[in-house]
């Protein structure tokens, strides 16, 4: 089915002001909330705005957060998230490093006692409007196990980072640090599909196919693979300690789960989960006319790289969400089955009208 952008938008924007939100904070969650569905991240959109709603229900979401800065310098800060939605905390906490990097060239914002935020390249994304870079990852829900290990340790931890260019479409690094992400699992789970063999290991950390293989047990592999995964393993830990130990947030096994199928721990060694956004002023470094033509020049290069038989083109990193993008925003972004349910079942909760979600 296939609904406009700006109508699911203002459908999230209600359901969190049911909740508690204010109209202006409401509108900044829906719209990271709903650009994970614009970019083609269908398993981070709408898809997700329930298992923010059992958050709340359960008391670990607090949808009228006093999101606050608890330490700094003029180049650095840690913010207390309040327990509010990262979809919230993160966007606000971008806007404090991005005003230190005009101050002072740079600026890194670690947060604390926050929620899950949604695709990082939301946040990352937002340093592109001030010419500048920006860097965006979160530590998540324990699902990861270490490279040789069957405990689950880490989270698929992702980081994003946006780079400014001229003529040509910025560069969007956004990807986690495990093989797939774990909204993909959910996909394959409501499209009644296996996954391919390198996502995930059952129980025993053997390899498998199932779709449902970490709500029986198993857990999700780091990036890399069996001869690899060192690499994902060191990736993920440097996210989880520069978002969990930096701040003063949960990390590691403690961090408190987003998925339904898991509680958390009864201890804690930090507050909530924990975020780390980053903004560097283009002209900090060079001027800004000069990195942009440099930047398109590479762009170019690569864009024009030999390509091999069976493939049309070589694709810059965002490229495919960027179409995709292109494409959602004039023709309605298509959602499952199973996904329209949930969403008519929220409505019935909050007593919104589902209707004025039209169909394109």
């Amino acid at each position: 089915m296939l609904f406009p952008s700006e109508n699911l938008e203002d459908f999230v924007r209600r359901v969190f002001v049911a909740m508690g939100n204010s109209e202006s904070d409401a509108a900044i969650t829906a719209k990271s909330l709903c650009l994970a569905d614009l970019r083609g991240v269908d398993s981070h959109g709408v898809a997700r705005l329930s298992n923010y709603v059992r958050l709340w229900e359960k008391g670990r979401l607090n949808a009228n957060p006093n999101i606050k800065i608890v330490h700094e310098t003029p180049s650095t800060a840690v913010v207390d998230g309040d327990a509010g939605a990262g979809l919230l905390v993160a966007p606000k906490a971008m806007a404090i490093a991005m005003e230190k990097a005009r101050n002072v060239g740079t600026g890194w914002v670690a947060v604390k006692n926050t929620n899950h935020f949604g695709i990082a390249a939301a946040h990352s994304m937002l340093a592109l409007e001030q010419d500048m870079i920006g860097w965006s990852m979160t530590n998540a829900s324990p699902l990861v196990v270490p490279h040789w290990s069957k405990s689950k340790f880490l989270g698929t931890n992702p980081i994003s980072v946006a780079i400014p260019a001229g003529k040509q479409p910025p560069v969007v690094v956004d990807m986690a640090t495990t093989t797939v992400a774990n909204g993909k699992l959910e996909v394959a789970q409501r499209q009644e599909k296996g996954i391919p063999y390198g996502w995930a290991v059952d129980k025993d950390g053997n390899a498998t196919n199932s779709a449902f293989a970490l709500k029986n047990g198993g857990a999700m592999l780091p990036l890399g693979g069996e001869y690899g995964g060192h690499k994902g393993y060191c990736l993920g830990s440097l996210v989880d300690i520069l978002t969990g130990v930096l701040p003063g947030a949960n990390f590691g096994p403690w961090v408190p789960p987003f998925v339904a199928f898991m509680e958390p721990k009864n201890e804690s060694v930090g507050e909530g989960i924990g975020h780390f956004l980053g903004a560097m002023r283009v002209d900090a470094f060079r001027s800004v006319e000069d990195f942009k033509v440099s930047m398109d020049k590479w762009i170019e290069t690569f864009r024009n790289a030999e390509v091999v038989e069976g493939h049309e083109c070589v694709l810059i990193p965002g490229d495919p969400e960027r179409l995709l993008m292109e494409q959602r925003l004039q023709n309605g972004i298509d959602l499952l089955e199973p996904v329209v349910e949930d969403l008519q079942s929220l409505a019935d909760k909050f007593n919104i009208d589902f209707i004025n979600v039209i169909k394109c």
